[in-house]
């Protein structure tokens, strides 16, 4: 590798420290490499931010209608070089098949990433590790557009079966089925996972879990402060003209203003954070999970309601809800929760369930 930044970059599961060539480091660069004078302008900007460390841009962008624009292709490549020999950056790009791979080695790509469309296909993952056997080249692998972290390290152990040693995960976020400021919600708990389970670098990719400007600087924050190694973030000489994904997209200067408000942490002072941040998520997770039970249970309640009204049922039944209280005791007490939360909890519950038939029952 020309740069000394990739010659440093030795990273792979197996590796006990993290290289310094990623810690607090910035991938910047445009969504889409669309013309020659974007590129190059936006990669001289870029050189002149002392944390930018690689010029990242897409060649060959999977969209979701056909007739939208999928990217230059291997014109897009050649441009892509010339920024790298005019800037010094190192240059990244996304490849989804084995002949995306050859290009990106016969125009002197640094480094690849796999998108989170091509991670959620062990087929398509296979054909590149097969295609990147033998090739020394860091290989950055973003999750995959579902929460399924296992699909997510499947990817890494196909790549370090083909000999791929220098792998590094991109969190870009995942599809969630609730409304949410994010475009890609971070569920944070699943990247701080993977890197408990597999000893690589972790990137993340704000632009993606953001989709638009004003949630990068919060977003960002966030990621280093839960021991992110660094950055993507995607910027563009003009964004408000960009062909893909303009309003999640910032000018370089936007990114030097940016980069000024964040504090940079050590790994060390992440630690505590981190490890909160993973038990945290898993308790945000729990507690959505019992709020759809309570609402389903709140609905089943109102059936019963109804029930009692056509049947001229009274609506307390102490010698039931007794017996439901004493089962509940004894089985919470098997588990090891405390009989005073167990009754305040379902005392709640059973008053909201008797107020809501009560009201069932004086609607006429």
């Amino acid at each position: 590798m020309e740069s000394s930044m990739m010659n440093d970059m030795h990273l792979g599961i197996d590796e006990a420290d993290l290289s310094p060539a990623l810690t607090n480091s910035i991938i910047a660069g445009p969504c889409s490499v669309e013309n020659e004078e974007q590129i190059l302008a936006t990669a001289r900007a870029l050189a002149e931010i002392p944390e930018v460390k690689m010029l990242r841009g897409g060649i060959w962008k999977p969209r979701t209608r056909p007739d939208a624009f999928e990217g230059m292709g291997e014109r897009g490549l050649v441009w892509l070089r010339e920024a790298k020999q005019e800037t010094a950056l190192p240059i990244l790009t996304e490849v989804a098949t084995p002949e995306h791979v050859e290009l990106a080695m016969k125009y002197d790509i640094d480094a690849l990433w796999i998108g989170a469309r091509t991670v959620v296909n062990p087929f398509s993952v296979q054909q590149l590790a097969d295609a990147l056997q033998g090739v020394d080249i860091p290989v950055f692998v973003k999750n995959p557009v579902s929460p399924d972290l296992k699909l997510w390290i499947g990817a890494f152990e196909r790549f370090q079966k083909a000999g791929v040693s220098r792998l590094v995960a991109i969190h870009r976020g995942f599809a969630y089925y609730k409304e949410s400021p994010y475009r890609n919600y971070p569920m944070w708990e699943i990247p701080i996972e993977l890197t408990r389970q597999l000893n690589v670098p972790l990137i993340t990719d704000v632009s993606h879990i953001c989709g638009n400007r004003e949630l990068l600087l919060p977003t960002a924050q966030k990621a280093l402060d839960l021991a992110s190694d660094g950055l993507m973030i995607e910027c563009h000489i003009n964004p408000d003209e960009a062909l893909t994904d303009a309003k999640q997209q910032i000018t370089p200067d936007a990114l030097k203003t940016m980069l000024a408000a964040l504090t940079f942490r050590s790994k060390q002072s992440c630690h505590v954070e981190r490890d909160l941040a993973g038990w945290r998520g898993e308790i945000d997770d729990i507690d959505a999970e019992l709020l759809q039970l309570l609402a389903r249970r709140m609905e089943i309640s109102a059936q019963i309601g109804e029930y009692k009204k056509q049947n001229n049922v009274t609506v307390v039944q102490m010698d039931r809800w007794k017996q439901v209280l004493d089962g509940l005791m004894v089985t919470g007490q098997e588990l090891g929760l405390s009989p005073i939360l167990i009754n305040k909890v379902f005392e709640a519950i059973h008053q909201a369930s008797i107020d809501r038939q009560a009201r069932i029952m004086e609607d006429e």
